[in-house]
């Protein structure tokens, strides 16, 4: 489970079903991405939330994911145009419904991420 109070310092913006940032079901909530981060409205602030490793969402190698969504010479990184998802202790990539994680000359899935 993630630290629902480790908090977004300095965070102005109010995420709605309308602001413009991919929602996505986590846990029992809803989140935000934006600009690397996964948000959560709470109260008065943000919240700062990160997926867990889990079966749903394995953090290792999966030996390569043959990927249609993109083309094979595609690399994720900040300026690829994928939303960035934190992922236990690295960033995946949201692609069509699922998180691909780059590693070494291949990529991983790391499972199905749900927009809301």
């Amino acid at each position: 489970m993630t630290d629902r109070h480790q908090t977004h310092e300095s965070h102005e913006h109010e995420h709605t079903d309308d602001c413009g940032h991919v929602a996505i079901k986590h846990e029992s909530h809803l989140d935000y991405l934006h600009d690397g981060h996964l948000h959560h409205m709470h109260q008065d602030h943000v919240d700062e939330h990160a997926l867990v490793a889990s079966a749903a969402n394995p953090a290792d190698c999966a030996s390569g994911h043959a990927c249609n969504a993109h083309e094979g010479s595609h690399r994720h990184d900040a300026q690829c145009g994928h939303e960035s998802v934190p992922h236990a202790d690295h960033v995946d990539y949201l692609v069509s419904g699922h998180l691909h994680n780059r590693h070494s000359d291949h990529c991983d899935n790391h499972g199905r991420l749900e927009r809301a």
